[in-house]
């Protein structure tokens, strides 16, 4: 199958590890050429350098902190000069913050919500006059399943990305007369800097293999997802593919999820 992926521009925040660079790597494979960008450079060389001798694709990397209004302005614009357009956005910047509600500082709320939303919001806003421009874009803001079905100790990450679920919905119905899709991917436990750093320091007898199967992590399918499997989910969404599909979010999770 025909993408349509071959000469779009697609900036991806957060793109220098894990979900990010795995999309990045999709993107580029399929012809896209890809913009990534996240706060260290030293990260930000070395996947830019990965993607070029895995794909070949021209490849820009823009170091900025998303929690920066000015900064995602920045992304969006550099992007823009260098490419001469903007065809997708991918709203991937975030950490994963969990603790009771009681222990989470007022700091800590702004924080999470500047990156995940805010964060989501300022990219998007920059990036939406090139896509009008365009005649059409594809937006995915990525999100967590848990996010649907918050369980305790779960703050303030499950409430910054239920939020950006909402933006998600009703920026696709502002935009869909533009020809601009806006979907959500809920990521559920897939294979990332911090999945593995959980492995290692909660069970470093383990192989990863071993780590993966844990029945402790109760999964349906029985196994931690790899990074490539949500990447290909985000490269169909953005593609020509899922041209009718728009205000809408997919779980990539094995199944975990008690919300559809």
């Amino acid at each position: 199958m025909d993408l349509g992926l071959t000469g779009k521009v697609a900036l991806i925040t957060g793109g220098s590890k894990g979900i990010g660079l795995g999309t990045a790597l999709a993107l580029a494979a399929e012809g896209a050429r890809v913009a990534i960008c996240a706060r260290n450079e030293d990260d930000l060389r070395t996947a830019a350098q990965q993607i070029v001798e895995r794909t070949g694709a021209e490849v820009l990397y823009i170091q900025v902190d998303i929690t920066s209004e000015e900064d995602c302005k920045k992304a969006v614009q550099e992007t823009v000069d260098r490419f001469g357009s903007l065809d997708i956005l991918v709203n991937n910047a975030g950490t994963s913050a969990a603790r009771p509600f009681e222990e989470v500082e007022s700091e800590g709320w702004a924080y999470d919500l500047d990156l995940k939303l805010f964060g989501a919001i300022h990219c998007s806003k920059a990036a939406i006059p090139h896509m009008r421009k365009a005649g059409k874009g594809a937006i995915i803001n990525i999100s967590t399943s848990s996010a649907k079905t918050p369980s305790a100790s779960s703050l303030p990450t499950t409430v910054s990305r239920a939020a950006g679920m909402a933006l998600t919905k009703a920026m696709s119905k502002d935009l869909a007369s533009a020809n601009i899709r806006v979907n959500a991917v809920c990521i559920g436990m897939i294979r990332s800097d911090q999945i593995e750093k959980g492995w290692k320091k909660q069970h470093p007898e383990l192989t990863w293999e071993q780590f993966s199967l844990h029945p402790n992590h109760q999964i349906p399918m029985g196994r931690i997802g790899e990074t490539e499997e949500a990447a290909k989910v985000i490269t169909f969404l953005v593609s020509d593919a899922a041209s009718y599909v728009t205000g809408t979010s997919v779980n990539v999770d094995g199944g975990k999820g008690a919300a559809l």
